[in-house]
């Protein structure tokens, strides 16, 4: 492995934090295109424009680098590495100002993730990991929660909005309110890097796509949350996370539902 995971990880946050801004000074003139998937997977001009500055810059320092990009900016390589990008994760909490929203990159090796960065442009908020050198926001250490019961606990929700999804996240949430203290629906990568901060004490993510949780689960594993989907491994059809003492009993009760 030849490559300077730091130097990647300082790319990487800065071309987030250059997306984010790019958002928030473009919000009031967005343009809104027709939606992909369904009707709810909507994409604007800036979702575009994030991504291109993001790829871009890539590729000028690793042009022989694959990219796995959600707007259609991928592209094969040859050095066994990926970088995968979702430029504006929770497109719909900024068009219509009803939540946050996070640039997400992650660069993998074959099929490991090795460096991560999620930023929130709102709040200002960098999280950032490279593989085996723990989580950071903006820089300092974090750690996730130490585990409440989980009629205390407060679980994050991510789905994709599309009717099947969100009919099995229904049956999902009517198990798992009344047993937990709270929910929040969030976007899945910030949902992942809150587990990581203590801000939820567990979560999960159902039918994402890769470029949705990589760059957050690796920042939650290397917080200490435990992450699994219906056997050891998270998947982008189900990914739960949750802090090691509450892990038993969310995990049991998401598989069994989900």
């Amino acid at each position: 492995m030849d490559r300077d995971l730091i130097a990647a990880r300082d790319l990487a946050a800065g071309l987030a934090v250059r997306a984010g801004r790019l958002q928030l000074e473009r919000r009031d003139t967005l343009k809104v295109g027709t939606p992909k998937a369904h009707a709810n997977d909507v994409v604007s001009d800036v979702d575009i424009a994030s991504e291109s500055l993001i790829v871009d810059a890539i590729q000028q320092d690793w042009a022989d680098d694959a990219v796995q990009a959600e707007e259609g900016h991928g592209r094969a390589g040859t050095s066994g590495w990926t970088w995968v990008i979702d430029p504006l994760d929770g497109t719909r909490n900024y068009i219509s100002r009803t939540g946050p929203w996070s640039v997400c990159i992650a660069l993998y090796h074959g099929e490991q993730a090795r460096v991560a960065v999620v930023h929130d442009p709102a709040a200002g908020e960098t999280f950032s990991a490279v593989a085996g050198g723990g989580a950071f926001l903006n820089g300092e250490p974090i750690s996730g929660s130490s585990g409440p019961p989980m009629a205390e606990a407060l679980v994050g929700v991510s789905f994709q909005p599309n009717p099947r999804t969100k009919e099995r996240t229904g049956k999902v949430i009517r198990e798992l309110l009344p047993r937990v203290g709270d929910i929040r629906r969030i976007p899945a990568a910030l949902n992942l890097v809150y587990q990581a901060a203590g801000r939820l004490d567990g979560g999960l993510a159902l039918d994402t796509n890769l470029w949705d949780i990589a760059a957050g689960a690796l920042i939650a594993w290397e917080a200490g949350v435990v992450l699994g989907g219906h056997g050891p491994e998270f998947s982008t059809e189900l990914t739960i996370g949750a802090a090691a003492p509450l892990w038993p009993d969310l995990s049991k009760l998401v598989r069994s539902v989900a």
